[in-house]
């Protein structure tokens, strides 16, 4: 399947009882969340340290096939004017480089401030800076997902 648009996303006929998976990729991990079945509610999952792709790939299509994965959200890094910066590239090549794994379909989400968001909750539930590191990442694929279903349940209720 293609790269698709929030709306066109929200065309897609999903199997039941299948989840979507919410990936913050950085330059050494891998944070992933998944939804629950309703597509409701996103659950810190896993971080992949990141080796090479080859070995990334096996590790995410075993989570695909694990965990009934039947969609992709992938947080892009814009700038806060809304622009793209050097990151947005190595993320589209990730998307790309997945989409030719598995014709799931995948959509880039808006992750502006999700780091930032995740490490002040952190710090205010008093997280040391060691278990900080060890869950940040998961956390904001959580972040990131969280915000794509709320937004993808109102979209589908405007359209029903």
């Amino acid at each position: 399947m293609a790269l698709l648009s929030l709306n066109e996303f929200t065309q897609v006929s999903f199997e039941k009882g299948g989840r979507l998976l919410g990936c913050d990729v950085g330059e050494k991990t891998i944070g992933l969340a998944l939804s629950d079945v309703n597509h409701t509610i996103a659950t810190p999952f896993d971080v992949i340290r990141r080796t090479q792709w080859k070995v990334d790939s096996k590790v995410l299509l075993k989570v695909f096939n694990d965990h009934h994965i039947i969609g992709i959200v992938v947080g892009l890094p814009l700038n806060m004017d809304g622009s793209e910066g050097p990151r947005c590239q190595s993320i589209r090549q990730f998307s790309q480089n997945v989409l030719a794994l598995s014709d799931l379909p995948l959509c880039l989400w808006d992750e502006r401030l999700s780091t930032v968001a995740v490490t002040r909750t952190l710090l205010e539930a008093d997280v040391s800076r060691e278990k900080r590191k060890k869950v940040i990442d998961k956390m904001a694929a959580s972040y990131i997902l969280q915000g794509f279903l709320d937004t993808l349940r109102n979209q589908k209720r405007l359209l029903n």
